[in-house]
């Protein structure tokens, strides 16, 4: 599930979006859509605001309320919690009974979002895209960003060969990243986000170039070594993913010892990128 979650902007607001591909649908936030629809100054207003009308249409017998479900979805303190969700006509029901002035708008951007699913279900490539001009609107730098499009189409192609491998649980996918990333820059994930003073960001996001660029190179080796020696286990993965953190962890040193300094980095992405157009998203 959490492959398939999204925050999607509406005028600057957040709303978490998860797309469910067993039924080939969005399911929405409504608290987050909530919370665009009555202009709620923060979630918890917009949470009891939810709270009084879900109960008012369940007297009602609206089946707005009975086509909700609950997903888990990260929350703003980091943490998965269980959120009231509902697919597009569930969405579009609810804004029947909002009285609004952003309901037109928000009707046009959720049909765009859906269309937009569809679209890259057809073209993978135009994902791909989108991803682009939302780290550009971010304020993230074109060699950033392509550093990291190569970074992503790495992972993907690692985690493929994971499952391959029989590992499916997401304890197992975070372990062996654990095993690679220490093994190249010395820190476990965990580590390496509280080195750079990080909380609940992506810590991909808010990597120099070089520390991606070695990172990449990591995930590269892990996987041609996982190709050749066709691994059976989580062991056998556990000493494969070592092996290929330790190929970038060669080159880094390499590249210290040429440099006369640490190439990994405290900073992360607001301390490089733009902060103008990042302040304009955040708004």
């Amino acid at each position: 599930m959490n492959e398939n979650f999204a925050v999607q902007l509406f005028e600057g607001k957040k709303v978490r979006i998860v797309w469910d591909a067993e039924q080939e649908k969005y399911y929405f936030s409504v608290v987050d859509i909530v919370q665009v629809l009555t202009d709620s100054v923060d979630y918890q207003t917009a949470r009891k605001y939810w709270n009084k009308l879900k109960q008012r249409l369940c007297e009602e017998g609206n089946e707005t309320v009975t086509n909700c479900h609950q997903l888990k979805l990260p929350a703003a303190d980091g943490k998965q919690r269980m959120t009231d969700v509902a697919d597009l006509e569930g969405i579009f029901r609810l804004i029947q009974s909002i009285p609004s002035k952003k309901a037109e708008p928000i009707k046009q951007w959720l049909a765009e979002v859906g269309s937009q699913r569809v679209d890259q279900m057809i073209d993978p490539e135009l994902t791909f895209q989108m991803a682009v001009e939302d780290y550009r609107r971010q304020g993230y730098s074109d060699k950033w960003i392509n550093e990291r499009m190569r970074s992503i189409e790495m992972r993907k192609e690692l985690t493929d060969e994971w499952h391959r491998s029989g590992i499916h649980e997401q304890r197992d996918f975070a372990i062996l990243t654990n095993i690679l990333t220490k093994a190249w820059s010395g820190m476990t994930t965990g580590e390496y986000k509280q080195y750079k003073g990080l909380t609940k960001q992506n810590l991909r996001d808010n990597m120099t170039n070089i520390e991606l660029a070695l990172n990449t190179l990591a995930e590269v080796a892990t996987t041609e070594y996982s190709r050749q020696s066709n691994p059976q286990t989580l062991e056998e993965s556990k000493r494969i993913a070592q092996e290929g953190g330790d190929v970038a962890r060669d080159a880094r040193q390499t590249m210290e010892r040429r440099l006369g300094h640490s190439v990994i980095s405290r900073n992360k992405a607001l301390d490089y990128i733009q902060p103008k157009v990042l302040d304009t998203e955040e708004k």
